[in-house]
């Protein structure tokens, strides 16, 4: 038995998209009706026939849906689900994709009080964006968190995990503040490391006379990947997410100047020892199926 009949997705970028793709292509008796704020981006939706129905306002979307999962900027969540309050069935649920968890999971309370609320995170996307960027194999091999609240209804948390099985992703059950931290780690302060690096060698250009660009090695050029995502998504990631982007950056400053003293003082062996443990964690990466081990990451030339 299918998890829902009828499915609305708000928002309709990179991950929106490719969930109604990935509903289609696996579950194509469910009605999928999307929504965007942006009307540029309801005429692509139309144009190459995104959703079994477009609608031009957020409340028309959701008279029917058993589900709506909200596919916007993690700041913009509360603002989306008040849009949908007045139009929202009782008995529906409403999830979301954001990449933080308990500012959203507050956010759509305050808004949606006494809904039934489950988040999710699918742990999968790529530097593009817009509607005419998602796929529907986006999550297959991939995990979504799924950070219900502690008073949650089971059976719903269990649709909710359902539907992401269905588009092929592994499923997790997290707290939603765990969550945050662990997300911190593996994906905020990497984003943040790279912008950074992208931008010192932005300011480098007149020093280096452009040989930054020129002789990019594949080192800066997958750097240069990582800081082409959304800006508006990844701005509001961080101020959403801050408590524990700050604790994993002040971590991460701290294992930097270690690595700082290693380099003046000719500490070969600390370095060897960092490299070692680091080269043992990319492998079990590789292992688990989350990256490609093929040369030069699998890209094709």
């Amino acid at each position: 038995m299918l998890p829902f009949a009828r499915v609305t997705i708000i928002g309709l970028g990179l991950i929106g998209s490719s969930l109604a793709r990935a509903i289609r292509a696996d579950m194509p008796t469910v009605r999928v009706t999307g929504h965007d704020a942006d009307p540029a981006v309801r005429d692509i939706a139309r144009r190459i026939d995104l959703c079994d129905d477009i609608t031009d306002t957020a409340g028309a979307s959701v008279t029917d849906a058993d589900l709506v999962v909200l596919c916007v900027p993690v700041r913009a969540m509360g603002a989306a689900a008040a849009e949908i309050a007045d139009d929202l069935p009782a008995d529906a649920i409403v999830s979301d994709v954001g990449s933080c968890k308990a500012d959203v999971l507050a956010q759509l309370s305050a808004a949606l009080p006494g809904r039934t609320i489950i988040p999710a995170h699918p742990v999968a996307g790529t530097e593009n964006s817009g509607p005419e960027a998602g796929f529907a194999t986006l999550f297959k091999g991939r995990w979504c968190i799924v950070t219900p609240p502690a008073e949650a209804d089971p059976a719903a948390v269990e649709r909710v995990a359902e539907l992401w099985r269905r588009v092929g992703a592994d499923v997790e059950t997290m707290d939603p503040a765990h969550h945050d931290l662990v997300l911190a780690v593996t994906s905020h302060l990497p984003h943040l490391i790279a912008y950074t690096i992208v931008g010192t060698a932005s300011d480098l250009e007149n020093v280096t006379q452009s040989e930054v660009i020129k002789y990019s090695a594949g080192g800066f050029r997958d750097f240069t990947r990582i800081a082409a995502s959304d800006p508006t998504m990844w701005r509001d990631v961080f101020l959403a997410n801050k408590d524990a982007v700050l604790e994993m950056l002040q971590r991460f400053s701290e294992d930097l100047s270690a690595l700082q003293r290693a380099i003046r003082w000719n500490d070969g062996d600390a370095l060897f020892n960092l490299f070692t443990r680091t080269r043992a964690i990319r492998r079990s990466i590789i292992e688990q199926g989350q990256d490609d081990a093929k040369p030069d990451f699998g890209r094709s030339h």
